[in-house]
């Protein structure tokens, strides 16, 4: 199956570095790419100016690594096969394999390319190890064609997972999950008056 040109480029593209023309702005940093440009990463800015009528990409982080949100990334790319995670309350899989120590005994599921332990029987921790499993095995499809039924059915599967499930498929060290917000004001005990400890003898 072919490799979107794009995909390459975007594995390889630096993210969430200062934008030379909007660096002083508030949404100054990288996290944007262009599909149809295939080029380096752009900000917020240069999106509204430069690719306003293309298909653009936003790319998040998490713990230090670059991801893409499965609802975005679905509709121009076959994902199967990749571990996604649960990350603030969205479906995520990581751009590139992340470094890892051997993993230990009992690990059920490993990445085919790089070792790294899955939480599920998955066969690729990343897009990267995914292309690197296409290249060398030829068995790991990236395009869609004749796969939007699957991918379809992938998401009303994925719509209706519970919240156990989608806990259960993030690691531990890479789920931020929101903080509630504060009570209203009213609602908030006072302290009263603050008491020194008594000194001692």
């Amino acid at each position: 199956m072919p490799v979107p040109p794009w995909l390459e480029s975007l594995l390889s593209a630096a993210f969430f570095t200062v934008c030379r023309t909007h660096g002083d702005a508030a949404r100054g940093e990288c996290n944007m790419y262009c599909l149809d440009c295939k080029g380096d990463a752009f900000c917020f800015y240069c999106r509204s100016s430069k690719h306003k009528d293309h298909q653009v990409i936003q790319i998040r982080r998490s713990s230090y690594h670059d991801v893409v949100r499965v609802t975005e990334i679905q509709k121009v790319l076959d994902i199967s096969g990749v571990q996604t995670y649960v990350i603030n309350s969205a479906r995520v899989l990581f751009l590139n394999e992340r470094p890892q120590p051997k993993s230990g005994k009992g690990v059920a599921h490993i990445c085919e390319i790089c070792g790294r332990s899955l939480l599920d029987p998955f066969r690729f921790c990343s897009l990267g190890c995914k292309l690197v499993g296409e290249r060398r095995n030829g068995n790991a499809s990236l395009s869609l064609e004749g796969k939007n039924e699957v991918l379809m059915d992938r998401s009303r599967r994925e719509g209706s997972m519970s919240k156990e499930e989608e806990l259960r498929e993030g690691s531990p060290q890479d789920i931020y999950l929101p903080t509630p917000p504060p009570p209203p004001s009213s609602a908030r005990r006072r302290k009263g008056i603050p008491h020194r400890a008594p000194f001692g003898s």
